[in-house]
């Protein structure tokens, strides 16, 4: 093959270029430290990084937003529990106090400043909030628990579920003494004879009801009304049944019950195998025979009621029961939270990782039981009635040593009222010991739901402080991996840089040594 001068600087040129090139590529890895500056110049690497860059992407999202947001989270959830554990535990300790048979005056205006105190602070937990949204809310987290001001126009029908283990002992008091003010009224007036009666009783969680349904869907709401309500109870033969019917007569107050029911001596009375409904506090009162019943049947019934009207504290009915809101009543709007007798849980989920979620709020309904708020009342009401009844002691006490009440008849009669108020103070002290004897084994009950919901929260925490380790080692692995498939080493880089330009500068010196011959050298 003939070599001639034009090949021989074609080819210098090519391999000039060609080094040239080279070093333009080494010098661009030097700046970026990348061995690729496009996909055409490697297409495996390209489509490497692609797949490292895309699940880097993801557990970074997992790592870095996902999971510090869910530990948040979980944080102030933590803290809302712990509080309710301490204000539980202090509503606890009063009832421990007034569970005493040595309780003095003194004793009972602590206990009561107590709770009084303690009671704004019930549910004010179930509020805490994250960035805005509340954790005990479920989906509903532009929401709060509970009414944030006293409310008087919303309505809601509400549908509650109770069974034979919502019973409780109580006890009723009328004919209670009302303080003479005159020495005329000392011996004309008519001596109270203060009584108590005892009953089971069923609680709802709310007061102030507007009416209740029975079995045919009529809405009791008149004095003195009535209807029968229909539960399910298990026979003999174990076999649940659902035709058993509770005669139900609805009064507005006690005084009205009181009134329509009183024997000789004002006593409360319910016809055996009947129960009465007291709209003013929410109470289902059951003979001892309806009582009975309910009990050895184990029933459970459904109670459809309807509230206008809300205190500021108390909660929303729609986190706790199925009801629907009849405010505007052309616009009613519906909330279920038990289908099939199940309760719907509204979990809200975070993605952790890869193919694995965790729950993180925790549901109101599992930590702050509706009935709280009632038991505390009850307590204050406690009292409140063995303060006023001591009262009455001491002050007619004192009118037997005035001079307007000197006289012997008045002497005479005040020693009939201060028996008969004494009588009152005795029933008053007896209820608060048992009353808070019995509610110790309640807010023990209120207290062992915190305590569950705090383990369970404490599982979840575990868990993800697991799932964020893995996460953090398999992002310094996929780092690893990406920074192995993309990056070159700057000393790598610099050696063969220099190995390049040396080439590139040799190809130029001899290039330039080619064309110093000519025809003229040779003649």
């Amino acid at each position: 093959m003939r070599i001639t001068n034009n090949i021989i600087l074609h080819n210098t040129t090519g391999n000039i270029n060609g080094n040239k090139v080279n070093v333009n590529n080494l010098n661009n890895q030097m700046t970026s430290q990348k061995k690729i500056q496009r996909p055409s110049e490697n297409p495996v690497i390209a489509v490497r990084s692609l797949r490292l860059r895309t699940t880097l992407s993801e557990i970074d999202q997992y790592y870095e937003n996902n999971i510090p947001d869910a530990e948040s989270w979980m944080k102030v959830t933590e803290t809302a529990l712990a509080n309710m554990k301490t204000i539980l535990t202090d509503i606890r300790t009063q009832c421990t106090y007034g569970a005493s048979d040595q309780i003095t005056a003194d004793d009972r205006k602590t206990i009561l400043t107590q709770l009084e105190k303690l009671r704004d602070q019930v549910y004010a937990e179930g509020n805490a909030d994250y960035a805005g949204r509340t954790v005990f809310t479920g989906y509903r987290t532009n929401q709060k628990l509970t009414f944030m001001t006293d409310d008087n126009t919303t309505s809601y029908n509400i549908t509650q579920g109770l069974s034979y283990k919502n019973l409780e002992e109580h006890r009723y008091y009328s004919d209670e003494v009302t303080l003479p003010t005159t020495a005329a009224e000392v011996t004309g007036n008519t001596i109270s004879n203060p009584k108590q009666a005892t009953f089971d009783r069923i609680r709802l969680s709310y007061g102030e009801i507007d009416s209740i349904t029975d079995k045919d869907g009529n809405a009791l709401s008149a004095n003195g009304a009535t209807g029968t309500l229909s539960y399910s109870y298990t026979d003999a033969a174990g076999v649940t049944q659902t035709d058993g019917e509770l005669k139900v007569t609805v009064y507005d107050t006690f005084e009205d019950w009181a009134k329509a029911s009183q024997t000789a001596d004002n006593t409360y009375n319910i016809t055996d195998g009947e129960a009465v409904f007291i709209k003013e506090s929410g109470e289902l009162i059951l003979s001892s025979d309806a009582s009975s019943t309910i009990k050895s049947g184990k029933a459970s019934l459904d109670v459809n009621y309807t509230k206008t009207g809300f205190n500021k504290g108390e909660v929303r009915p729609e986190y706790y029961y199925n009801c629907t809101n009849i405010t505007d009543a052309a616009n009613p709007v519906e909330y279920i939270k038990f289908e099939n007798g199940k309760e719907i849980y509204q979990d809200i989920n975070y993605v952790v990782a890869a193919n694995q979620t965790l729950t993180v709020n925790t549901q109101a309904s599992a930590v702050f039981d509706a009935s709280i708020g009632r038991d505390v009342d009850a307590m204050i009401e406690a009292v409140k009635f063995a303060q006023d009844a001591n009262n009455k002691v001491e002050e007619l006490e004192k009118m037997q040593k005035m001079q307007e009440y000197s006289s012997d008849d008045c002497q005479a009669a005040l020693e009939d009222w201060i028996a008969a108020a004494k009588k009152e103070r005795d029933y008053a002290d007896d209820n608060l010991q048992k009353l808070y004897n019995s509610y110790i084994g309640n807010f023990d009950d209120y207290l062992q739901k915190v305590n569950l919901a705090n383990t369970d929260l404490g599982s979840k925490g575990q868990s993800l402080d697991l799932t964020k380790n893995r996460m953090a080692n398999q992002q310094t692995t996929m780092e690893e991996l990406k920074s192995t498939n993309e990056d070159r080493d700057l000393s790598e880089i610099i050696i063969d840089y220099a190995s390049a330009y040396t080439a590139y500068q040799a190809s130029l010196q001899a290039a330039a040594k080619i064309n110093q011959t000519t025809l003229l050298n040779y003649i």
